[in-house]
């Protein structure tokens, strides 16, 4: 099988998509139960506090716990199910994209009208894995490219959601990082994962650029005009792709995301005073450095005299 996928472009490339829709049947999972269970571990850790403060404190009053379900919540446990009539989803009804069609959109018991935000996440977990599949070809590299973008379509969809990026999902990618780049050269010399030189150096300037520009815009303003997981998000990039690709990614997401906030603010879509998730637009940015970044890089360097 293995000796068909490295010989067949076509079979390699229809693989990764396949496996990828069905990622992204799991993505969905993740980006709906993961920041539910950060708020569950939130709220079970102020407990606890308040708990201890009253114990400290025996005359204060102190406030109830909160009353979470006593059955467990993760990411396999409960079965999904529909959010309108809360039935079961049967394995036949949760085929990626296909079921979705069939059902036309529907829940199979209830009838209620099923987001086209799950179609869309297995679509793009295919589509991605498919897209890094042809660009660089059966290997490890395009293995690595193709777990990166399903982490970075989570990352958007919570941010998204919830203004976000988990750590449980971004120090995992960045460590990933790190680790893949002691493999760098067995690859027979693709761009990634990078040198571990460039990892670091990558990882460290990713987190320390973004907080440069997170303190001095509070100096000079007195508002935050980004999160603490925006910088791991860059650290994590940085740490996959280098150092190199940093300002191309930085200027990238930041061009993009201007266009697109003033975009919605002049079509009354979008508040002035409410913040713009500025991690979707790093994720976007890094994907395309990622598989295309040298390359453009190299072009750019080119029209303008400097690339020899």
């Amino acid at each position: 099988m293995l000796e068909l996928l490295a010989q067949s472009p076509g079979a390699w490339i229809a693989t990764a998509a396949v496996i990828g829709l069905l990622v992204g049947s799991f993505l969905n999972v993740v980006i709906h139960r993961l920041p539910l269970m950060l708020e569950r571990q939130w709220r079970e850790q102020c407990a606890e506090l308040q708990a201890s403060n009253a114990q400290a404190a025996p005359t204060a009053a102190a406030s109830p716990a909160p009353n979470e379900a006593s059955e467990p919540f993760n990411l396999i446990h409960p079965r999904s199910a529909c959010p309108s009539c809360g039935t079961a989803i049967k394995p036949w009804h949760n085929i990626p994209v296909v079921s979705y069609l069939l059902l036309r959109g529907r829940c199979a018991h209830c009838h209620s009208p099923i987001r086209a935000r799950y179609p869309l996440v297995e679509l793009l977990g295919g589509t991605a894995a498919a897209v890094a599949a042809w660009q660089l070809g059966y290997g490890l590299p395009a293995a690595a490219a193709i777990i990166v973008s399903w982490f970075l379509i989570a990352l958007t969809f919570i941010d998204l959601d919830h203004q976000l990026l988990p750590d449980a999902l971004t120090l995992p990618l960045l460590w990933l990082g790190l680790f893949s780049s002691l493999g760098h050269g067995s690859a027979g010399g693709a761009a990634l994962p990078v040198d571990s030189r460039s990892a670091i150096i990558g990882a460290a300037a990713g987190y320390l650029s973004l907080w440069a520009v997170y303190h001095l815009f509070r100096l000079a303003t007195g508002k935050e005009g980004m999160g603490y997981g925006d910088f791991k998000l860059l650290a994590a990039l940085g740490a996959w792709l280098g150092w190199q690709m940093l300002l191309p990614i930085v200027l990238f997401s930041a061009v993009v995301g201007a266009v697109v906030g003033v975009v919605l603010i002049a079509a009354r879509r979008h508040g002035r005073d409410k913040p713009l998730p500025f991690g979707p637009f790093l994720a976007a940015a890094g994907w395309v450095a990622m598989l295309w970044g040298p390359a453009i890089v190299a072009r750019y360097l080119g029209m303008v005299g400097l690339h020899r």
